[in-house]
């Protein structure tokens, strides 16, 4: 067990959590929440007092001791996995998960997962989420759906980057291609309902998310209960003659499950290969030459790709801005398309 030592500095908040969440080392990487638990627990003392209310008032110059337990192993097991980081600091990392890979171990799939990647990769980096010696998840990606992720090491990034997450200031950029062309001028897409238009023929759908009544692994749109969920896209190219196929930038307000295939769905422009959510859609042979017509019905999975994330470093405050070219599965589908 490991010791934290520090004082309590001038004009300190009225509770001791908040005290210690502002006056504690940054490179401790505690969060409020890992404190508060902490506190509870019995591992904080004060002035040589152990103090178990959260709430408690503090002073300044007061002497803070700080127990670290022994982190908690994890029962996911760490699997020498091939990773692509593309940034990795003390505090995070962001990596390009490929398309097949899922991202948190579940019970249909136990291992070869991101976490058992990042657990072999990490190794003695992580200092722990919530007491756990884990990485933090703070979003997730479909299995079939590739691109970047950003994972915290510790419980004070973790605790940033989420609560960057919830109030939807982190940039989420996705590349697409589906079925058909949105028009702007469309009366049909007009028409449905959770459908608006913004400058620079940006199309909005705002409707609510819930699991699927019958079909569990599926979301359905809704427009009261379940959870909000706010998508934005443009279309960038059309393909065909006529226009059987589009690439769409779309831009995630919220990010919810399935959001952007359900969504795309429900406009009646489901997403190139969603076998869950496009099963129905056919591309007609007329429209495209052999090599397009070759592209789009021998493409494998769902078209979706998570091009761009931006947000705020949560313990340096710096800004930063990751963005990934389309794999080649998506490059060759958009190549067969253009010949």
């Amino acid at each position: 067990m490991s010791i934290i030592s520090f004082s309590i500095s001038n004009s300190p908040p009225s509770r001791l959590d908040k005290a210690l969440s502002r006056d504690a080392p940054a490179q401790a990487g505690l969060s409020r929440t890992r404190l508060t638990r902490l506190i509870t627990e019995g591992y904080v003392e004060v002035d040589g007092n152990i103090v178990k209310n959260p709430t408690a008032n503090v002073s300044e110059g007061q002497s803070v001791k700080v127990l670290m337990p022994e982190l908690e192993p994890v029962e996911t097991l760490p699997q020498k996995i091939k990773l692509d980081i593309i940034f990795e600091d003390e505090d995070l990392l962001v990596v390009n998960k490929i398309a097949g890979m899922v991202v948190h171990p579940a019970p249909g799939s136990p291992k070869d997962t991101l976490v058992n990647a990042l657990l072999y990769h990490c190794q003695n980096s992580l200092s722990g989420i919530g007491g756990e010696k884990r990485p933090g998840i703070v979003h997730r990606i479909d299995k079939d759906t590739s691109g970047l992720l950003v994972v915290a090491k510790n419980d004070k990034a973790h605790h940033g980057l989420a609560e960057q997450f919830e109030q939807h200031s982190v940039e989420r950029i996705y590349h697409a291609f589906c079925h058909g062309a949105p028009d702007v001028g469309s009366p049909r897409l007009k028409g449905v309902k959770g459908v608006s238009f913004e400058v620079g023929s940006v199309v909005k759908i705002s409707t609510h998310l819930a699991r699927h009544k019958h079909d569990r692994q599926r979301q359905t749109v809704l427009f009261e209960g379940g959870r909000h969920a706010v998508t934005r896209f443009k279309v960038l190219e059309k393909f065909g003659n006529p226009h059987v196929v589009s690439l769409i930038e779309c831009w995630l307000e919220t990010g919810r499950t399935h959001q952007i295939r359900a969504q795309m769905a429900h406009l009646g422009h489901a997403l190139i290969g969603d076998a869950k959510y496009g099963r129905r859609k056919k591309i007609s042979n007329k429209a495209l030459n052999e090599d397009g017509f070759n592209s789009v019905n021998e493409f494998q999975r769902q078209a979706l790709h998570a091009s761009v994330l931006g947000f705020i470093h949560p313990l340096t405050g710096k800004r930063m801005k990751f963005s990934l070219d389309m794999p080649s599965d998506m490059q060759k589908l958009a190549l067969g398309l253009k010949k």
